[in-house]
């Protein structure tokens, strides 16, 4: 009688733990399905890949992450064996083994097999990051305190800085620290370069769900480039701490067909149109200034 009422308690906890992990797979997927394009509230694991470069980041991290978890499994499994095995109660008098040569070979040579296997691919998608494909358009990022400009060279200079929204201006539908007032405008399944430089101090144009991270550093370019493949809004922020206001200088992206990308374009040249001294080159230099940023912070870098 008491063996049976033990196996139930073991198939009821089982099954409690079963679907305790049924939740949390669910929860994870629901998670990531609602994150297509910006961070969520109680998020698991990154936001899904907009571009064939995350689409590579995000196979590869899970890829290593089968590889730690193999790594942590056999390592538990030693650690119970070792206790198991070798407690003081099985031996009290504890072995004077000081060596044994083919252990030492075999956690040697098998950790620089695992780093092999890892570099490999590892150096693959480095080099595929790294080489920019035949870009159909070229857009320019500029890294300002605090904020950012963004120039398209191949529309005769169009031009226009994107600032934070202020919380006290916030629409409905809009998202604090996240919403500007002007976002980068991109068509989807193009390929794109991006320029990226700064004016003052470092600033980094980070955009999760395109796998792109490049620093804005006075007196360099750098490059990357994305090709996104649904049209969406995506957002991002600078995630080198750049001062003040750093958590103050949101990226906004809208990816929009090609057909309405270009009615955009034409809207938008209308709207940042400034002609004075500038032999008609199209931008906007609206800046606001740094105690005009929402909840800035007290001081410190």
């Amino acid at each position: 009688m008491v063996q049976s009422k033990r196996l139930l308690t073991r198939e009821r906890i089982a099954r409690a733990l079963v679907l305790l992990v049924l939740a949390t797979v669910a929860a994870g997927a629901l998670a990531a399905i609602a994150s297509a394009a910006e961070p969520q509230p109680w998020q698991m694991g990154m936001q899904p890949p907009a571009t064939p470069v995350k689409d590579r980041l995000s196979a590869f991290h899970d890829e290593l992450l089968v590889i730690i978890f193999l790594i942590s499994a056999f390592v538990m499994g030693l650690l119970v064996y070792v206790i198991v095995r070798f407690n003081h109660r099985r031996n009290p008098i504890p072995t004077r083994t000081s060596h044994n040569t083919v252990i030492e070979m075999l956690w040697t040579i098998v950790p620089v097999v695992i780093l092999v296997c890892i570099a490999i691919p590892s150096f693959k998608l480095m080099y595929y990051m790294d080489r920019i494909p035949k870009p159909d358009m070229t857009i320019k990022v500029t890294g300002h305190q605090w904020y950012w400009s963004y120039e398209y060279p191949d529309q005769k200079g169009l031009a226009f800085d994107s600032n934070i929204i202020q919380q006290a201006a916030l629409k409905p539908g809009q998202k604090r620290l996240l919403d500007v007032d002007n976002p980068l405008v991109v068509p989807a399944d193009t390929i794109i370069r991006v320029q990226i430089t700064g004016t003052d101090v470092i600033h980094s144009w980070f955009v999760p769900s395109f796998g792109v991270q490049e620093y804005a550093i006075v007196g360099r370019l750098n490059e990357s480039w994305m090709k996104i493949e649904h049209p969406g809004t995506y957002y991002g922020q600078c995630n080198q701490i750049c001062g003040v206001n750093h958590a103050f200088m949101p990226i906004k992206v809208e990816a929009l067909s090609k057909d309405a990308f270009q009615h955009w374009l034409g809207d938008a040249k209308k709207k940042f149109a400034r002609h004075e001294d500038d032999a008609g080159a199209v931008h906007v230099a609206a800046v606001a200034s740094p105690a005009d940023v929402a909840d800035p912070a007290p001081a410190g870098n």
